[in-house]
């Protein structure tokens, strides 16, 4: 058995850091790097791309709602339309800076709000997914599993994979417990490492709300930003590993 570890990295900006990026790309094989929405600017881009190729980690592009205020967690106001020309500049903006630094972003991830919006709303899914085709072909989507991200990627032929989070509940309806709510959050490493294994022994995933779930996936998704990230990820990998299970990339770049 293998599986991919990501993480949401580069989300600084000009002298504001956010998490310990060169350590978390240590440890992970995929890295989700902000492109200037929620967070980011060319010289974090340039600087995490640069860490991730030295690192052999995979690229992905990680756009987000412009709101670095809220750090993309909040929902604006856009229709598909404008959501996907959105996604649209800040692909081609890290694209642009990987050329640069060496590397290729490999797959798109949406970040935070736009993500779980795009999970809920079969329009947001579909105009993000049609948006990414447009910008490549070859461009793979990372989807919350069992969700309309994944499920519009797959209805127009986009290369999907699916990712399930070490450090996020669950709701019976395969959906993130919202931010803020009991549940939301897995700060225990042991425990988050316990429920993973859990998960790829069975296939289902423990939900808040109900009896577990079924979910496919590809990836599992440590969140960079959080104080314990470094330790969760060391953790989930030393325990995946010594259960005989290989961390890989879930798609190497040609």
């Amino acid at each position: 058995m293998h599986i991919d570890l990501n993480s949401d990295l580069g989300e600084g900006f000009g002298p504001w850091s956010m998490g310990d990026d060169a350590a978390m790309l240590s440890l992970v094989t995929s890295a989700n790097i902000a492109c200037g929405g929620h967070a980011s600017d060319p010289e974090t881009m340039f600087k995490t791309l640069t860490l991730a190729k030295e690192n052999g980690v995979t690229v992905g592009a990680h756009p987000g709602f412009n709101d670095r205020e809220g750090f993309g967690r909040r929902v604006i106001a856009m229709s598909p339309a404008e959501i996907a020309r959105m996604c649209v500049a800040q692909i081609g903006a890290l694209q642009g800076i990987a050329a640069l630094a060496g590397t290729h972003v490999a797959y798109v991830k949406p970040h935070g709000a736009l993500g779980n919006l795009a999970a809920q709303d079969p329009s947001v899914a579909e105009a993000i997914a049609k948006a990414v085709q447009t910008v490549d072909t070859s461009l793979a989507i990372l989807a919350i599993s069992g969700t309309h991200s994944e499920q519009a990627a797959r209805a127009i032929g986009q290369p999907v994979y699916s990712e399930i989070f070490a450090d996020r509940g669950y709701l019976s309806s395969g959906q993130l417990v919202p931010r803020g709510q009991d549940g939301a959050m897995i700060h225990d490493a042991a425990a988050a490492a316990d429920r993973l294994l859990g998960y790829l022994e069975t296939g289902k995933m423990p939900v808040v709300d109900g009896a577990p779930i079924r979910l496919a996936a590809h990836s599992i998704c440590v969140h960079g930003d959080s104080p314990g990230a470094v330790a969760m990820a060391q953790e989930i990998k030393d325990r995946l590993t010594a259960a005989g299970v290989t961390i890989a990339p879930f798609l190497v770049p040609n």
